[in-house]
């Protein structure tokens, strides 16, 4: 699959090179915070096995993220099968702490919204967090989602606490849009 660019990202798959920077976001407290334990090194690099193997397999999942002007890995965002008290494709992200405050999460998060209408037509793509994690739900709503207080969910694979509870943002793709053919080039921005 061709990456996807936007002005200033590029969303591809991922590089030897990405797993000791992947792996330290991964260990990382302030960007583990709402995402459970520290991942060790070998976690971390499992996980990029799998995020590879669903982009080759489905043409969809989870890019890694470089910046444009410097090639620096700087995480992921991307869309994948979520099974919770409901299932659907969920748009996710996740960036190095250097990355933060820069737009960089809106602006890859609206570049595999825009591929997931666009290029593999869904119908509908959601995404879930904790509902103390404000900054991810600010981005959601940067991108036009939505969310309904009725589908929000205790997580029963969190501990009982603050970081329990979740909530479901969505976004519908507009009736008119046509999916677009394979072969025409993928590019945002």
């Amino acid at each position: 699959m061709a990456a996807l660019r936007t002005d200033r990202l590029i969303l591809r798959d991922w590089r030897e090179s990405d797993l000791q920077p992947w792996a330290a976001m991964n260990a990382d407290p302030q960007v583990r915070q709402y995402l459970g334990p520290l991942l060790t090194f070998e976690q971390a690099s499992a996980w990029v096995l799998n995020f590879q193997d669903d982009l080759d397999r489905n043409g969809f999942g989870f890019w890694a993220v470089e910046v444009r002007a410097s090639g620096e890995f700087i995480g992921f965002t991307g869309l994948g099968t979520v099974e919770m008290p409901f299932t659907g494709i969920e748009l996710a992200w996740r960036l190095a702490r250097p990355a933060w405050g820069h737009g960089y999460a809106t602006e890859a998060a609206r570049a595999a919204l825009q591929y997931g209408f666009d290029m593999v037509g869904l119908p509908e793509i959601l995404a879930v967090t904790m509902a103390e994690n404000l900054r991810s739900q600010a981005v959601m709503r940067r991108i036009a989602m939505t969310t309904d207080p009725a589908e929000d969910f205790d997580d029963p694979d969190v501990e009982p606490g603050p970081l329990r509870r979740h909530v479901v943002y969505r976004k519908r793709r507009d009736p008119g849009a046509r999916k677009k053919p394979v072969d025409e080039p993928v590019g945002i921005g």
